[in-house]
């Protein structure tokens, strides 16, 4: 556990381009990924082979929109780094965002330089920053990393 955190003025956005999900065939961990110039979201499974590809345009009352969802909105699957905690949610996108948000978590000193107002951990739920919460949440996270 560090002391010392700085924010770097993540957004969520930031990790949503590739995200960690349940695979729909075996359950294991699987991989969605998303390019948003090429309009395609991919879903690979290491473990049984599993592939799929989609479309990310989006279509609405016949209108054609191009929204930037995570990756695993595509696929409709289950996101691999979610469990419970009390009565919210708690979740990452991917290792990435787990280490961030573990780091974050874990710090008793959090600094947060040019704040901009619009970053990952200024829009977290309260029960993120609550230091009564600290150790549950960093062995859930714990649990989450070996899963």
């Amino acid at each position: 556990m560090q002391d010392r955190f700085q924010d770097q003025n993540f957004r969520l956005k930031d990790f949503q381009e590739e995200v960690a999900v349940a695979c729909p065939k075996c359950n294991k961990k699987a991989l969605t990924t998303v390019n948003y110039e090429e309009k395609k979201a991919k879903l690979t499974c290491t473990h049984c082979g599993f592939h799929d590809v989609k479309d990310t345009l989006l279509t609405h009352l016949g209108y054609t929109a191009n929204y930037k969802a995570d990756a695993s909105t595509y696929f409709d699957v289950e996101t691999w780094y979610c469990a419970p905690f009390k009565n919210d949610i708690f979740f990452a996108y991917n290792e990435a965002h787990l280490l961030y948000l573990e780091q974050y978590i874990g710090a008793k000193l959090r600094e947060h330089k040019d704040r901009s107002h619009f970053t990952l951990l200024e829009k977290l739920p309260k029960f993120y920053h609550e230091a009564k919460n600290r150790e549950p949440l960093l062995k859930l996270i714990d649990k989450l990393k070996n899963k």
